[in-house]
This record gives C-alpha cells, sequence and structure tokens, in this order.
C-alpha cells in the first residue's frame, strides 16, 4: 500500500457527517472502524449555518459564532469517541451551508459517505432523517447510515 496524501495509507477516504447527536457519535466509531479496515484517510465533517429568521425573532447576539461552537462540538464529539487516540491522518473540517449540501459536497471522490441515521433537530420517531434520506439518494458515492447504538466488530 502506498502513503496517501494526509497521512492514510491505502486507497480513498471515508468521509462521516458529525452534529454532536448519539447518532453521529455512532456514526464516527463505524466510520473510523471503515477507514482501519480499508486502509483510508477519515474526513470528518460538520456543517453550520445561520437561522433563517422570520416574524419577530430577537437578535442573535453580536459575539455569536456558529462556525466556532461547531468547531467545538466537532472537537467534543471526536474526543467522545476516540478519546486521547485519534486515528492517524485523521482530517477535520468545519464548513458553512445546509448538513446535506455540505456532505454531498464533501462525499465527492470518496469511498464511502457514514451517516446517523438521526442528527440534531427533527422528530425523534422518525426511522431515518432528512439530511441521511437526502445524502441516500443524491450521494457520488456508497452512503452507510448508522442505526440503533451496537458497535462495529472487533
Amino acid at each position: 500500500m502506498s502513503q496517501q496524501p494526509g497521512g492514510g495509507i491505502g486507497e480513498g477516504r471515508i468521509v462521516v457527517g458529525v452534529d454532536g447527536s448519539t447518532s453521529s457519535k455512532q456514526a464516527l466509531l463505524w466510520g473510523g472502524h471503515f477507514a482501519a479496515l480499508l486502509g483510508a484517510q477519515l474526513t470528518v465533517v460538520t456543517a453550520w449555518e445561520f437561522p433563517q429568521l422570520q416574524g419577530w425573532a430577537a437578535p442573535l447576539p453580536s459575539d455569536w459564532n456558529p462556525a466556532q461552537g461547531m468547531d467545538t462540538a466537532l472537537h467534543d464529539t471526536v474526543r467522545a469517541v476516540f478519546g486521547a487516540e485519534p486515528p492517524a491522518g485523521m482530517q477535520l473540517q468545519v464548513l458553512e451551508g445546509g448538513a446535506a449540501k455540505v456532505l454531498l459536497d464533501a462525499c465527492e471522490g470518496a469511498v464511502m459517505l457514514v451517516v446517523g441515521s438521526r442528527g440534531h433537530g427533527g422528530f425523534a420517531g422518525l426511522l431515518l432523517g432528512s439530511v441521511s434520506a437526502n445524502v441516500a439518494e443524491h450521494a457520488s458515492c456508497p452512503v452507510f447510515i448508522v442505526h440503533g447504538d451496537r458497535p462495529p466488530p472487533g
């Protein structure tokens, strides 16, 4: 196997969408598993966007920084899943835009996209979230959607 840019050994990238939810932590655990099996680089992506304000909504605080908040959530999630030993060569990306669009762009050329079945927001009783349904339908690579809390084998 050859050394790839970013430190991965082998071929390709595994992209994982993370939003800090329990489901996205499971997706990250599985993404790390697949990256190790395939010798692929692990790219962990989170998205943020300014909320659409309508009506009489209160103005946003002047010191509010959604990118910084998502960066903190991303690092907290990585620590919660991998502890002090994250996978070698792992890349973290905090990108502006809607989650589905950001993940679809990020997974271009990837070996696989891994997402949880339900993220923050939405309705708890639904089987599949809108982001996971959207990327499953439109991704240019295989999509692995993690349901439940079963860990990868091994």
